[in-house]
C-alpha cells in the first residue's frame, strides 16, 4: 500500500526517470479491476493526456500526484506504479499503461483496491485528496508539538487507541497502519493502549518518533514489504510487519506478535511494547 515513505519515494524516482518527457500514448482500465476509482471516463485519458510533458511529481500524504503541464494524474492506495526502460517488457495486464515519446513507459496495477485518476488542475475534489494537500505533512515544520497535542486531545480521542487515532479518519493523511507499527516500536507503545493513558513524556516519544522513523523510512528507499518505481523492495528493514511476524525480535529475544484489530493486523513485541 502507498504510505508517506513510499508516496515520496515514488515521487522522487518518476521525477527523476520521467521529467522532461512528452507522453505519446495511454491505455486506460485494459484489464478490468471492480476496485479499481478512476476520476471521470478513463477512455477519455488517452486525449486528455498525449502530447503533455511530464514536469515533476509530488507526494501528498500517501498519494502520488505527476504533473503534466496542466493536467495531473494521481495514484493512491494500492496502486503498483513500475518504469519500464525502452524496449522492455510491459505487464499484460494494467490498469494504466503510459508510454513516453523515448520509448519508456509507466504502468500502474491495482491488487486489492485503488485510486488512479487523471484531471484537469483544479479540477479534482475529493475529501482524501484536499485533505491530504491541506495538512502539513509529519515532517513538515508546521507539525509541530502543538499540531500534534491537538489531534491527540481533540473531541473523542479519550475513546480511542493509539492505533485508532493516529491510522484512521485522516488525522494524519499517509500515516497508514503498516508505517504505525514501527513508530509505535519505536515509541515504546503497544498499539491497543488508549491515548489517555499516555504520559507527558510517552507524548514526546511518540511525536519524536513519527518524525524519525517515516525520515528513516524515506531515507532507506521506502519500507522492505513495499516496492519502489523500479520493482524493488525497499531498504528499510521494517522491525514489526509480515516480514518479522513469528520471529524472534534480535534486541530482546521475543516473538513478535500479530493480531486482528480493526479490521486489520497489528503487530507487537509484548516485551517492549506492554500494553
Amino acid at each position: 500500500m502507498i504510505e508517506i515513505p513510499e508516496a515520496n519515494v515514488l515521487a522522487r524516482q518518476i521525477g527523476e526517470s520521467l521529467s522532461g518527457n512528452e507522453i505519446v500514448s495511454v491505455v486506460a482500465a485494459k484489464s478490468a479491476h471492480k476496485f479499481t476509482w478512476y476520476y471521470g471516463d478513463p477512455q477519455d485519458y488517452h486525449d486528455l493526456l498525449v502530447g503533455k510533458r511530464v514536469e515533476g511529481a509530488a507526494a501528498f500524504g500517501g498519494q502520488v500526484e505527476i504533473k503534466a503541464d496542466s493536467v495531473r494524474i494521481l495514484f493512491s492506495d494500492g496502486v503498483n506504479l513500475r518504469y519500464h526502460e525502452k524496449g522492455g517488457k510491459r505487464p499484460l495486464k494494467h490498469q494504466l499503461l503510459i508510454e513516453f515519446a523515448d520509448g519508456s513507459g509507466l504502468s500502474a496495477s491495482v491488487q486489492m483496491y485503488g485510486g488512479i485518476c487523471c484531471f484537469r488542475e483544479g479540477e479534482y475534489d475529493n475529501v482524501y485528496y484536499r485533505l491530504a494537500k491541506a495538512k502539513p505533512g509529519p515532517l513538515s515544520a508546521e507539525f509541530d508539538r502543538e499540531y500534534f497535542a491537538a489531534i491527540i486531545h481533540a473531541d473523542g480521542a479519550d475513546r480511542l487507541s493509539i492505533n485508532a487515532i493516529m491510522a484512521t479518519e485522516q488525522r494524519i493523511p499517509g500515516l497508514g497502519n503498516g508505517t504505525l507499527q514501527d513508530v509505535l516500536f519505536n515509541a515504546g507503545l503497544h498499539p491497543k493502549r488508549r491515548v489517555t493513558t499516555l504520559t507527558p513524556e510517552e507524548e514526546i516519544l511518540l511525536f519524536e518518533s513519527i518524525k524519525t522513523t517515516i525520515r528513516d523510512m524515506i531515507d532507506g528507499g521506502g519500507r522492505d514489504t513495499e516496492k519502489d518505481l523500479y520493482g524493488n523492495p525497499g531498504g528499510y528493514q521494517t522491525k514489526l510487519s509480515k516480514n518479522t511476524a513469528g520471529k524472534a525480535f534480535s534486541r530482546c529475544g521475543t516473538t513478535i506478535k500479530k493480531e486482528s484489530y480493526m479490521g486489520g493486523s497489528i503487530y507487537y513485541c509484548p516485551h517492549c511494547q506492554e500494553q
